[in-house]
């Protein structure tokens, strides 16, 4: 290109450096574009027998490619172009910022693309979720945690380009004073929800829609973000919690290895009470219930009270919330069964009335 203009001026023809940096910078352009438009019709027609992940990569890259391509080539262009040394390098400085940014949105770009088809294989609102929430929250959490490190990074990279800004850099971790005892401590906070993050990820003591008892209140997981957790409680209202709570604090995750559990229901009735006759009654109920799971059923006396024995009844269920609807169900036809049948064996209080000496019989008579 610089013989061309050359060529030109030597044939008589004069072009200001304006017009001649423009006319390079139109062709750099024009050749770039038609090579993008080349380069992504043939990888469109090689990725076309390919999986989700190398299809969605090529059709969602293509604008920021393109974005990248022009950013070199303009960069060429500015080095050819007959523009001063001032001109040509704040040119390219601008031009290698927008080249760090834009490989740090194809690194976005890939992650997500990538952790969408990976999450494609597990359904959350399957029956057994076990393993969908595991990786779902392995992966929410990295994703920030990835997310995090290219903002870092790219940051990091962009003032490294500016050379004032890399000496102060430079000279402020060397020097390890003060100043860095005040950022330790201010982003202490940070670093420590940063880290329980991926202690998170990786031990999982929650997941995404886990039911959790947590603060005396009961609910479900519904978003784990790099800093805090999200608990959607029973009523929809939320709790948030900071991430480290849950490293060092204890809780209850009632779905920890699976979302079955057992439901417990506790009635207290007169000794009179047939115990055979409840226990089959509570099979009959079990059995009659969607919500059954057909794996736990029982119904024993745990305890005798002064005026009652307490019957503990046991019944499983697919997940926490189809137990509790279980637990609800067998407490109304049990206690149904119980008013119709032995209506006489709810709990009641017994008074004796002593009878009166003799004399005192005498003396009131009188």
């Amino acid at each position: 290109m610089t013989e061309f203009l050359n060529d030109i001026r030597a044939g008589g023809i004069w072009l200001p450096d304006w017009l001649a940096s423009v006319i390079i910078f139109a062709v750099v352009i024009s050749v770039t574009l038609f090579a993008h438009r080349i380069l992504f019709r043939l990888l469109t027609q090689l990725v076309e027998s390919k999986d989700l992940f190398w299809r969605s990569l090529v059709s969602r890259l293509k604008r920021v490619v393109r974005l990248a391509m022009l950013v070199a080539a303009l960069s060429f262009g500015a080095t050819i172009a007959p523009l001063t040394d001032t001109q040509s390098a704040t040119v390219r400085h601008i031009l290698l910022i927008f080249f760090i940014v834009l490989v740090a949105w194809m690194a976005k770009t890939v992650k997500h693309i990538w952790m969408t088809v990976y999450l494609r294989r597990f359904k959350l609102d399957a029956e057994d979720n076990l393993l969908a929430r595991k990786h779902v929250t392995q992966t929410r959490i990295m994703e920030r945690v990835v997310d995090l490190l290219i903002v870092m990074v790219t940051i990091s990279a962009c003032m490294m380009t500016f050379d004032a800004v890399r000496q102060y850099g430079v000279s402020l971790l060397a020097s390890a004073g003060v100043a860095g005892i005040v950022v330790g401590l201010a982003l202490q906070p940070v670093l420590k929800n940063l880290f329980a993050g991926i202690q998170l990820a990786i031990t999982q003591p929650i997941r995404i829609d886990d039911a959790l008892l947590v603060e005396g209140e009961w609910g479900r997981v519904e978003e784990i973000t790099s800093t805090y957790v999200v608990v959607q409680l029973w009523d929809w209202r939320r709790m948030i919690l900071p991430l480290s709570y849950f490293i060092e604090n204890p809780f209850q995750n009632w779905t920890r290895e699976s979302s079955a559990l057992i439901g417990t229901v506790m009635i207290y009735l007169d000794y009179s009470v047939p115990v055979e006759a409840i226990r089959r009654k509570v099979e009959e109920i079990a059995q009659g219930s969607k919500l059954w799971d057909r794996r736990v059923v029982n119904v024993a006396v745990t305890d005798f009270r002064e005026a009652v024995m307490e019957i503990r009844i046991l019944v499983s269920a697919s997940n926490s919330a189809r137990t509790f609807d279980l637990r609800c169900e067998v407490r109304e036809k049990l206690i149904d069964f119980i008013q119709r049948e032995y209506p006489a064996s709810l709990p009641h209080v017994r008074a004796v009335m002593n009878e009166p000496p003799a004399r005192g019989r005498r003396e009131a008579a009188e």
